[in-house]
């Protein structure tokens, strides 16, 4: 997996219409070939049949199958998050193999999930929004583990704009509207797991200033394990910068514990975790389209200087 561009400075740039109209039109630029459909209700099995003679969604005789790999919760919210995220991935890509794999807590567990593709190819594309652990050491070793499966490892979901626009549509739904933008009153903490990998918290740093620039205040990241500051402590800094109307915008896929820790810091202002929004199940088929054509992920700095 390739390194991103080098660290930006840690202050967001002066955000201008201009630029919130270029992170929509790249996220727009970026889903133009996954037209959206609305959800017909239907469930899908985790392990569906593979047939090795259906036609590939984009070229050749067999697409590899996409293996979403989820981290797991005791959280009974957390599959069934995952599971309706995975059938807009179907809705949107039909007649793709789309399965699921738990790093651990959850069935499947990701080795079961390879060995259900023996003598396959697949990309396992994580559920995980940086580089960490699970993304570094975790899928590599499972990968290897299963020789029977041709596997590559796409890039986490995170940085990226439509990881964006979805944590903006979750903001939306808690009661963000344009009069917060131009207040000075509002702020928001981009609330995240937290890594004691430093490259997992650059990843958030760098979410929480493209959601600044999305925005146009104040985001902190704030961190519920590992490193800080914790939630509570960047809504007090927040709040002595005058901003006092604060939001918790959530950074995980799915709910567990940890989400509902960050989210119980602001309750009335608190958004849900990303789970099936639209442009999650965009992102995880556009990671999927990069790795199997072996593209490196640009990140978003490189996205808005090529835009």
């Amino acid at each position: 997996m390739t390194e991103p561009a080098p660290e930006q400075p840690q202050h967001s740039p002066p955000l201008t219409d201009s630029t919130a109209h270029l992170l929509a039109r790249i996220t727009d630029q970026l889903g133009a070939q996954l037209s959206l459909v609305s959800r017909n209700g239907t469930r899908r099995p985790m392990h569906r049949t593979r047939h090795p003679d259906r036609p590939a969604a984009h070229g050749g005789t067999s697409a590899p199958a996409l293996v979403a790999v989820a981290h797991g919760s005791r959280d009974p919210q957390a599959l069934r998050t995952v599971l309706a995220l995975l059938d807009r991935v179907r809705e949107l890509r039909p007649g793709l193999d789309v399965r699921l794999g738990h790093i651990e807590l959850n069935a499947p567990l990701l080795p079961d999930t390879l060995d259900d593709l023996r003598g396959s190819d697949a990309v396992l594309v994580p559920l995980l929004l940086g580089r960490g652990t699970h993304v570094k050491r975790d899928l590599p070793a499972a990968a290897a583990a299963a020789p029977g499966v041709r596997t590559r490892i796409a890039a986490p979901l995170g940085p990226h704009p439509l990881l964006v626009e979805a944590l903006y549509g979750r903001l939306v739904e808690a009661g963000w509207g344009p009069g917060d933008r131009d207040s000075g009153r509002a702020g928001v903490v981009l609330a995240a797991a937290g890594s004691r990998d430093p490259d997992s918290t650059q990843d958030t740093r760098r979410t929480a200033r493209l959601l600044a620039m999305r925005l146009g205040v104040p985001v902190v990241p704030a961190y519920a394990s590992a490193t800080t500051p914790t939630v509570p402590a960047a809504l007090r800094a927040l709040a002595a910068r005058g901003r006092h109307r604060a939001f918790v915008a959530s950074y995980f896929t799915a709910p567990g514990r940890f989400a509902s820790a960050c989210a119980d810091a602001v309750p009335h202002r608190a958004a849900a975790p990303l789970g099936a929004h639209p442009a999650m199940a965009r992102l995880v088929l556009h990671r999927y389209d990069q790795a199997r054509a072996g593209v490196a992920p640009a990140d978003a700095v490189t996205l808005l200087a090529s835009a």
